[in-house]
C-alpha cells in the first residue's frame, strides 16, 4: 500500500510540471502502467512501443527510443528488474525532469539569512 502511495505522489508531482508546459500526461499514464506491472513483459514491450511514437521536445526524439525499448525488455526477459527500472527511470526524467531544489546561495557557518532571502 506505501509503495502504490508514493508512485501516486510521484506522478503526481510530475503531472504538475507538465500542466505548466500544457502536454498530455497520456504518456505519464503509460509510465506508471509500466512501473506498476513489470511481470507482464508483452504489454510492457507494446505499452514502450506506444511511448516510442510519442514525441519528447525536450529532447528533439521519441520518449523511449527503440534501442532502450529492447533494453529494457530484454533486462526483464533476463530478471534484471533494477536495470529496466532504472532504463524507466532515465526515460521519465528526460520526458517530465522532477523539479529542482530552490536555489540557495552558499553561506559561511553562523550566517544569518538577509531580509527577504529564503531561510
Amino acid at each position: 500500500m506505501s509503495e502504490d502511495n508514493s508512485l501516486d505522489a510521484k506522478y503526481k508531482s510530475l503531472r504538475r510540471g507538465l500542466r505548466s508546459r500544457r502536454r498530455d500526461d497520456h504518456a505519464l499514464d503509460l509510465f506508471r502502467r509500466i512501473e506498476t506491472n513489470l511481470v507482464d513483459i508483452r504489454a510492457i514491450d507494446r505499452m514502450l512501443l506506444e511511448l516510442g511514437r510519442c514525441y519528447n521536445p525536450l529532447t528533439n526524439a521519441p520518449i523511449v527510443d527503440l534501442a532502450t525499448r529492447r533494453a529494457i525488455v530484454e533486462a526483464l526477459e533476463a530478471g534484471q528488474r533494477e536495470e529496466a527500472q532504472a532504463l524507466l527511470a532515465s526515460c521519465l526524467a528526460r520526458y517530465a525532469p522532477p523539479d529542482a531544489p530552490p536555489k540557495m546561495s552558499p553561506r559561511e557557518p553562523g550566517e544569518l539569512p538577509l531580509p527577504g532571502e529564503p531561510g
